[in-house]
């Protein structure tokens, strides 16, 4: 008996489960193979070694799905095992070339597989809303018992049938993805007691719902949400003894997120700075990415006395004011990144104040500075420039820095002489005076291109380093300076047309 899951078509006819077993003759076998290759009618038939059936299974699974599917087409070896192949990746843009609608295709393949021994399920669908009707059946039909991995990105509103994990799903799922839909778990789903991995990416969940699913998901080690706009509270239950990551993207009516589960070591939080009330986990965690404005502020003023241990921070910021001078230390921090993307910062702002995280972490080992390349509205080093002599205390542990685009601030050059000055232990030195960073502006003889602006404010930059820099560096520091080369200065574009 075929699976009756009945939705109206936008032709008025019913798509079904059983459409897939009983697709249009004109749809082509597998995707984009046919019946097999043939000549005047005459179907090719081709020498194959005689190999137990386990064997030809196992060949077949390390295909390609494309070249799989193609070989199911030619040998009734294959395509017995075919019915097995254990990974389909179906997305709108691998089968965008060829004959056939997008819907045939995916019928047919679905009707060539049993669906047993599927392991992975990659369905990409964001923007074919001509298959909205059919979906619910392929789903059905595609996720069963021993499914270990499904990645669903479906029309936007498509309401995602949660029927389909029950019936022993739940039992074998490790990794579930679901991207632009609505998810709507109940306690009626029962266990997930392989799930390891849940994303959630602009997904209609309210914050209730979800702890419905996390109290059923007592494996699961990384949460993962993006955009989920229904969630104002985010609990996560003391159940998840296993959950060591959280990631929260861009949830914008988050007022709070209250832990419960003891051992979360990762945390990333971005463009939202909810109340967080985070429980034991503060002692546990080790990394921290922040991306907000002030985020580095605010690391530097309230993380030491709430996450006391951690050892790498990811700080990532389109504003800022200076960075306060405290007491309080970084004990166990050994890398530290911070990107500030802007470029409009108020003309009070010094990057001398970030010496304060260097004072405050003696275990630093790396830090890498990301800067905008031109900053506007700052006292610029000239060739009369007089530079403050910043307090300097002695660091034994910062063996890398790394600044991507150095500018010729003056501040940002002060900065630079006091961690050189200061670093004792300091190997690499690293001054990235363009855009693209740690890209070498000259691969196989072609310059990256540049506009003239850009170019010139690299050039007056390396000039600074060289000046201002360059002699205070200690004999045992490798110093790199990435600057523009002459063919990059001389094949330099207009501004408007870089």
């Amino acid at each position: 008996m075929g699976i009756q899951s009945e939705q109206q078509a936008p032709n008025g006819s019913v798509g079904t489960a059983d459409d897939i077993k009983h697709s249009d003759s004109r749809c082509q076998r597998l995707g984009d193979g046919g019946e097999g290759d043939s000549q005047d009618g005459q179907t090719s038939e081709y020498s194959i070694p005689c190999l137990p059936e386990d064997i030809w299974g196992h060949i077949h699974s390390l295909m390609p799905m494309e070249a799989a599917a193609r070989a199911a087409c030619l040998s009734h070896a294959f395509l017995s095992s075919w019915r097995r192949y254990p990974t389909l990746i179906l997305c709108s843009q691998k089968f965008k070339a060829g004959s056939g609608s997008l819907r045939c295709k995916i019928n047919n393949i679905l009707k060539n597989h049993s669906g047993i021994g599927l392991k992975i399920l990659w369905l990409d669908l964001l923007d074919e809303s001509s298959c909205f009707p059919y979906i619910d059946g392929w789903l059905k039909v595609a996720v069963t018992p021993g499914i270990e991995e499904l990645n669903l990105r479906l029309p936007e509103k498509h309401n995602f049938p949660c029927s389909v994990l029950s019936a022993g799903v739940g039992n074998s799922i490790r990794s579930l993805l679901l991207a632009s839909c609505a998810f709507r778990p109940t306690a009626e789903l029962g266990p997930f007691r392989s799930l390891t991995i849940l994303r959630l990416c602009s997904v209609c969940i309210t914050g209730d719902e979800l702890e419905c699913l996390l109290s059923n998901s007592l494996a699961l080690k990384h949460l993962h949400l993006t955009e989920c706009n229904e969630i104002i509270s985010l609990k996560i239950p003391s159940v998840l003894q296993q959950l060591s990551l959280l990631l929260v993207d861009g949830c914008f009516p988050m007022q709070i997120i209250e832990n419960k589960a003891p051992s979360i070591s990762s945390f990333t939080l971005s463009r939202v700075l909810p109340k967080l009330e985070l429980g034991k986990a503060l002692q546990m965690m080790k990394y921290l990415q922040l991306n907000f404005g002030n985020s580095v502020r605010y690391a530097r003023a309230v993380l030491p006395s709430t996450m006391p241990n951690l050892e790498t921070i990811y700080l990532s910021s389109t504003y800022e004011v200076n960075t306060p001078m405290l007491p309080s230390k970084f004990v166990n921090l050994k890398h530290l990144s911070i990107q500030i993307a802007s470029s409009t910062l108020p003309p009070s702002y010094a990057y001398s104040s970030l010496l304060s995280f260097l004072d405050a972490s003696p275990s630093l080992e790396t830090w890498c500075l990301q800067l905008p390349q031109a900053d506007t509205g700052h006292e610029l080093v000239g060739s009369s420039s007089h530079l403050r002599q910043l307090p300097v205390r002695r660091h034994n542990r910062l063996k890398i820095m790394e600044i991507e685009g150095f500018n010729c601030t003056k501040s940002l050059v002060e900065l630079t002489c006091s961690i050189v000055k200061s670093a004792v232990s300091l190997a690499c030195l690293k001054l990235y005076t363009l855009r693209y960073g740690k890209s070498p502006c000259c691969w196989d003889g072609f310059c990256i291109p540049y506009g003239k602006s850009e170019v010139e404010e690299a050039s007056r930059a390396a000039a600074a380093i060289r000046r201002y820099i360059e002699d205070k560096v200690a004999p045992t520091t490798k110093l790199t300076i990435m600057e523009p080369c002459p063919r990059c200065i001389a094949t330099a574009m207009d501004d408007g047309l870089a």
